[in-house]
């Protein structure tokens, strides 16, 4: 069983900043595609970015590209959604996943490909 402990969800203004970590278990951690989801109030949950085992491949929806980065480190076991320039638009529930195992060069868009997830962190944008 693999679990995933999102952080650093938060209030902020709209063209701040946050950072979301998400910390997992697990001894195979480089083994696990990733990915970070939002579900805003009123909507569907959808794919935000995500990223391969080994962080060489990324993809970004494209209404965070250019202002989201989405990282790991897999010596912590910790995967990161840097968002800047942050909008009232991206207020939503963030969750971290994990696909187990993730091959490699592979990231993956499709919630029902992966295995675990988070619990989920607030990120509120205020106008």
């Amino acid at each position: 069983q693999v679990q995933l402990v999102e952080s650093g969800g938060g209030l902020v203004q709209a063209g701040g900043s946050l950072r979301l970590s998400c910390a997992a278990s697990g001894r195979t951690f480089s083994s696990y595609a990733m990915g970070w989801f939002r579900q805003g109030p009123g909507k569907e949950r959808e794919a935000v970015a995500a990223i391969s085992r080994t962080g060489g491949t990324t993809y970004y929806a494209g209404s965070v590209k250019g202002r989201f980065t989405i990282s790991r480190d897999n010596a912590k076991n910790t995967v990161y959604l840097q968002m800047n320039s942050l909008k009232p638009e991206d207020t939503a529930v963030y969750y971290c996943a994990a696909r187990i195992p993730g091959f490699r060069g592979t990231y993956y868009t499709d919630a029902e490909t992966y295995d675990y997830w988070g619990q989920g962190t607030q990120v509120t944008v205020s106008s």
